[in-house]
């Protein structure tokens, strides 16, 4: 099973909840889209800061996941900080890429890129995920 099937094998609930599709996944890279959804956004009809943070905390936290060592009972995230850049308009598709900054035996930091379809950058997330 490839990994992309891994993650789709074992979705969660809150992705599903927000509509996070994963679209691609390598041990160095995790890939996935979001419509920004009503429900979704703040006033002006723009994506929600709290929907942008929860959708990187995701993306970063399954790249945690595909590299945990055989060991791990799972992660968790210890540190989260967005630096919001854009916005994203009701009805648009969001993508967010993440890459690892560090993957050591306790922790691993990722960085999550999210970005409009015509590349316009909304935030970037770095994240550290300890290992549980």
């Amino acid at each position: 099973m490839s990994l992309l099937e891994t993650i789709k094998s074992r979705p969660l609930p809150l992705s599903q909840m927000m509509g996070i599709t994963f679209v691609a996944a390598e041990l160095d890279k995790v890939t996935a889209t979001m419509v920004v959804r009503p429900d979704l956004c703040t006033a002006g009809n723009t994506i929600h800061g709290g929907a942008v943070m929860a959708f990187a905390d995701t993306v970063g936290a399954v790249g945690t996941v595909i590299n945990l060592p055989p060991d791990a009972k799972g992660t968790t995230t210890i540190e989260s900080k967005t630096n919001f850049l854009g916005g994203a308009r009701e009805g648009s598709t969001v993508t967010a890429t993440a890459t690892p900054v560090h993957r050591g035996r306790r922790t691993q930091v990722w960085t999550t890129r999210i970005e409009t379809a015509d590349g316009k950058l909304v935030a970037v997330v770095t994240q550290t995920q300890m290992i549980l």
